[in-house]
């Protein structure tokens, strides 16, 4: 519930222009290394960016209860399969979630990307996650490349070299 509110007090922030969101925090913009973190996946094996560096990521901020975040899966598969053999990840993260509701998620939308749980919202506070989904492209150097990206397929194809494949 906390995420929510603090998701909530950031839209607000976002509405009225501000840039800093709640106790002086700033959000990290393009251009801004990527706020380290370390999160379990859904088999329980831990996921830090700093071991991805040489790799495109993609955080995707999502929720099992957002349905944006459930029209967005197909896209994100097909962003997967076309990279699969590119220097890329696609990670997902869910915010504030138990393990056993997105691993049934994952099951029903037949997702194979990674899935990772941020249990009490601190990376997506990091990431200054206002809305889900929420996308997030970060650069083989470990800097963002595109927050709040509407659609990151332009960049990667950019950064990997064209349309994978």
């Amino acid at each position: 519930m906390r995420i929510r509110f603090i998701l909530a007090v950031c839209a607000l922030f976002a509405v009225t222009g501000a840039t800093t969101c709640l106790n002086g925090f700033s959000a990290p913009e393009t251009g801004d290394k990527a706020p380290g973190f370390s999160l379990k996946d859904l088999k329980g094996s831990e996921v830090k960016l700093r071991d991805l560096k040489g790799k495109v990521v993609l955080l995707s901020f999502s929720a099992t209860w957002c349905p944006h975040c459930r029209t967005a899966v197909p896209k994100l598969k097909e962003i997967t399969a076309r990279y699969k053999d590119k220097d890329f990840v696609l990670l997902s993260i869910f915010i504030e979630e138990s393990g056993k509701k997105v691993s049934s998620f994952a099951a029903k939308y037949d997702i194979a990307y990674r899935i990772l749980l941020d249990e009490d919202g601190a990376v997506a506070k990091a990431y200054g996650v206002r809305g889900i989904p929420s996308k997030t492209l970060v650069g083989k150097d470990g800097v963002i490349v595109c927050r709040d990206c509407r659609d990151v397929e332009p960049e990667l194809a950019k950064l990997l070299g064209g349309a994978g494949k």
